[in-house]
């Protein structure tokens, strides 16, 4: 499979988009910390990610997927647009209290991390970018970063999970950001990493940096 086949996720392809990086991301030790609780864990982080998809719709910023032979999304970029002032989401403490229950505390600390340590320049920020376990090591993720830088005149801006993504950012001319590693108040990391605009030429002239 390739990465031809990019897209805009259709508005009804939200909870698709959720499930997928719910899935994605179940192994990570950062939805362990939001969600302790194993048998709770996938349902409410499948639910926060598709709120997290929502709330990225035209014109907040923009989802792309690519289908798998049924049309139903394998892989996905979930982006936000940070170019422009942003406006709060209409009831997004009721939506998020509804999704994630007894567990808001760990996902208000999460969000008080994050925007403690945003970028004040304006930019694209990448919030997930997911991959179905089935179809990884295929070249989906790289394609979908490749369409959206092609298509921003700004910065972009993300938080790894862990060394191997953030290897695979760096390939796609990230660079790391001081400070580089921020933690959860149980010390689960996240990793900043931030890419110049740069025209198609001039990525084309740059050399890929080291791991």
């Amino acid at each position: 499979m390739s990465g031809d086949g990019i897209r805009p996720a259709r508005e009804d392809e939200a909870g698709a988009v959720g499930a997928l990086i719910g899935r994605a991301f179940d192994h990570l030790p950062q939805n362990r910390a939001l969600v302790p609780d194993p048998a709770a864990r996938l349902r409410v982080m499948t639910g926060f990610f598709t709120l997290m998809t929502e709330l990225a719709a035209p014109p907040a910023g923009r989802v792309e997927v690519i289908g798998g032979p049924d049309g139903t999304p394998v892989a996905a970029a979930v982006w936000f647009d940070r170019t422009l002032p942003g406006v709060p989401p209409d009831a997004y403490g009721d939506r998020l209290a509804a999704v994630a229950g007894r567990w808001v505390p760990h996902f208000a600390a999460l969000e008080t991390l994050l925007e403690e340590h945003h970028p004040d320049v304006p930019h694209w920020h990448l919030a997930f970018l997911a991959v179905h376990p089935h179809h990884q090591r295929a070249g989906l993720g790289s394609a979908l970063l490749q369409h959206r830088h092609a298509r921003i005149s700004a910065p972009a801006y993300l938080e790894a999970t862990n060394a191997f993504n953030a290897q695979l950012y760096r390939r796609h001319h990230y660079r790391r950001l001081a400070p580089y590693e921020i933690q959860l108040p149980d010390g689960t990391p996240f990793y900043r990493l931030w890419r110049p605009h740069l025209t198609p030429s001039a990525v084309a002239r740059r050399p890929s940096p080291a791991p």
